[in-house]
């Protein structure tokens, strides 16, 4: 038994209520990766140095101590617990769409892999192994690429008129 439908072939007010839904989801993260980016973590250094501080740099512009083992796994937690049901839910609506199933498996699964492998990689460096940093940065790459390629699908399935029965 296959389940399927078809965004395109919902109710205007149904497809404005998913369409506004998609728009505040994507402000939502769009806003944390503002964060990420003020927290200087765009370059493997500063990843490492987000998570393990810099007080052995004689001089820094902000100064930063490596994070407990308690906020470690705060931000672990609420970012993979949060981060699972934003692409769980952006999954079931990229399944509503009319791209091919290699590309709606691909865009449903592979955020939950780079959740899984964006935030293990982040503990693996607090845990002192740093070039785990580049593995983090891309598959958190990925993860945003996922992010806007699930979202334009969904927009561009939204504004489809419907299938003539």
């Amino acid at each position: 038994m296959e389940f399927q439908y078809s965004l395109r072939n919902f109710s205007k007010p149904f497809k404005r209520f998913i369409a506004a839904f998609v728009l505040v989801l994507g402000i939502g993260y769009f806003t944390g990766l503002l964060f990420v980016n003020q927290t200087e973590s765009t370059s493997p250094g500063g990843v490492v140095e987000n998570y393990n501080g810099n007080e052995d740099v004689a001089e820094v512009k902000v100064m930063k101590f490596k994070k407990g083992e308690r906020e470690m796994l705060t931000i672990i937690h609420t970012h993979v617990l949060s981060l699972s049901f934003i692409f769980f839910l952006l999954g079931v609506l990229v399944w509503g769409t009319d791209i091919p199933v290699f590309w709606k498996s691909f865009l449903s699964i592979e955020p939950f892999l780079s959740v899984l492998t964006t935030f293990g990689g982040i503990y693996l460096i607090w845990l002192e192994i740093p070039y785990v940093s580049y593995l983090v940065i891309l598959s958190g790459t990925l993860m945003t690429f996922s992010f806007i390629a699930g979202a334009f699908f969904v927009f561009k399935s939204l504004l489809k008129t419907p299938l003539k029965n």
